[in-house]
């Protein structure tokens, strides 16, 4: 049976014109830092942006008319896949013929900037012009949204196009009854947040630049710093302190965000995966603070950086790889696990952990209780359907299986296993947190496994799944 037609190609080929479109755009924003600062490198922002607006423009007049067929969810996800990849290509030259970066590390750039997995090709990040620095963050801050959510959000009408694309970036939470009216108020409070993160750095002394960057990074949960030393450059707990609250706002659904006013504060302290965040994040802070030796304003913010799948530090990966291995593997367990689902955080995300153990605790209860008895499984009040249960235990299964298969060829390439293991998990998990392993010495091979991982972590798989067995079946014709 033929899953994908010819009008199926057709639908992905016109609706992804609107975001190449905006791809090129975004790649222009930049030019305002290079002329203030004199770098006047226009020319490597210009040519990108003019391959994807004019190949956009033609994708969206040549095939405008080509069917009058509605969009359905797997053309949401095909068009998601793409615009990801094609915006990591995109920016990819950018970095390429801005810093003569070869052109695989540039798309790898990227790609991390993008899904705030937050790993860095650049040996040496404060050599970079300031164009650049700003472009790597302002990937981060598009991408901590979504590619496709931020476009939808600006450019396109109310309907079934925004409803179809919404969802194909695994969203799901509506804030107000409309995709348009839900996606305009997200927006509305990721620059709010933005805007104050900024503020909030330059009062605690740091430089405008390095705030406006900073901001843009953190509250993306993306990681990528204007510094070589990260967030532990700046040696201030205040600015860590900041970065904190950021990272947890970050990690925070944006329909508890748009609560808040209306419940005086109430959405934080009655939803579930807030409570369970920062439940976590004090436990493990006092449980690893007395079993290790590490100062504690580091402990807390690589913690809080590990469960939001920031990825800022404040001490470097060769000081990292030293830690007691006890203290490595809670780390990876909180990579793991990551934020809260509707936020900008990568990961498994505790909705679904919560789910699949709820689901574990129902079975037990189900093999004691009287034969017959219906349990249903609640959270935050709401009882969730048996389908949620099954989707939660498949997509941990798949996430768990791509990590063991990546984890396999790190090994067999030479690599320490165990350290292996927590590069992997992060970038699976657009996390970023690192002990030295992934950078630009990396083979080759395994550069492209750790695009895959990215680019398949921040789609949550199934989007990227689908597009290959759409491009499996035009090929096998």
């Amino acid at each position: 049976m033929r899953y994908i037609t010819k009008t199926d190609l057709l639908i992905v080929a016109r609706d992804s014109g609107y975001l190449m479109i905006a791809i090129g755009i975004m790649c222009l924003i930049p030019l305002i830092f290079d002329l203030i600062y004199f770098e006047f490198d226009i020319i490597s922002f210009v040519i990108p942006a003019i391959i994807s607006i004019v190949l956009g423009y033609a994708f969206k007049k040549y095939f405008e008319n080509a069917t009058a067929k509605k969009m359905r969810l797997k053309h949401g996800m095909m068009i998601s896949s793409f615009a990801w990849l094609w915006a990591s290509l995109i920016g990819g030259l950018v970095f390429t013929l801005a810093t003569n970066l070869p052109i695989l590390d540039g798309v790898f750039e990227s790609m991390s900037a993008l899904t705030g997995s937050g790993i860095t090709m650049y040996e040496n990040v404060e050599i970079l012009p300031h164009s650049i620095l700003f472009f790597r963050a302002l990937e981060q801050w598009v991408g901590g949204l979504g590619v496709v959510v931020m476009v939808i959000g600006i450019l396109t009408k109310p309907g079934s196009v925004s409803s179809k694309l919404y969802q194909s970036e695994a969203r799901d939470e509506r804030i107000k009854p409309s995709i348009k009216a839900t996606l305009k108020k997200t927006l509305e409070i990721y620059l709010i947040y933005t805007i104050a993160g900024i503020i909030l750095y330059i009062l605690a002394g740091m430089p405008m630049f390095d705030s406006i960057c900073n901001a843009f990074s953190i509250i993306s949960t993306g990681g990528m710093n204007v510094k070589n030393a990260n967030m532990g450059y700046y040696q201030s707990d205040i600015i860590y302190l900041i970065s904190d609250i950021l990272m947890i706002l970050g990690a925070t659904s944006f329909l508890v965000h748009y609560k808040v006013i209306k419940t005086k504060g109430k959405s934080l302290i009655y939803d579930l995966q807030f409570k369970v965040m920062i439940c976590v994040i004090a436990i493990v802070t006092v449980v690893l603070y007395y079993l290790s030796n590490i100062m504690p304003m580091d402990l807390l913010f690589t913690i809080v950086s590990a469960i939001t799948t920031t990825g800022a530090n404040v001490a470097p990966p060769t000081a990292m790889a030293n830690w007691p291995p006890f203290v490595i593997i809670c780390l990876m367990c909180l990579m793991l696990t990551g934020g809260s689902s509707g936020s900008t955080v990568g990961a498994i995300k505790l909705l679904r952990m919560i789910t699949y153990f709820k689901g574990i605790y129902r079975h037990i209860r189900e093999i004691m209780s009287p034969e017959g008895r219906i349990l249903p499984i609640k959270i935050n009040g709401q009882r969730i359907p048996e389908k949620a249960v099954s989707q939660a235990g498949n997509f941990i299964t798949l996430y768990l299986m791509f990590i063991m298969f990546t984890w396999g060829l790190f090994c067999l390439f030479g690599y320490d296993p165990f350290r292996s293991l927590f590069a992997i998990m992060s970038l699976q998990g657009n996390n970023g947190l690192e002990l030295g392993i992934v950078n630009y010495t990396l083979h080759p091979v395994l550069k492209f496994v750790s695009l895959f991982n990215m680019w398949t972590g921040r789609l949550e798989i199934y989007p990227v799944l689908i597009t290959l067995r759409a491009l499996f079946e035009i090929f096998k014709r």
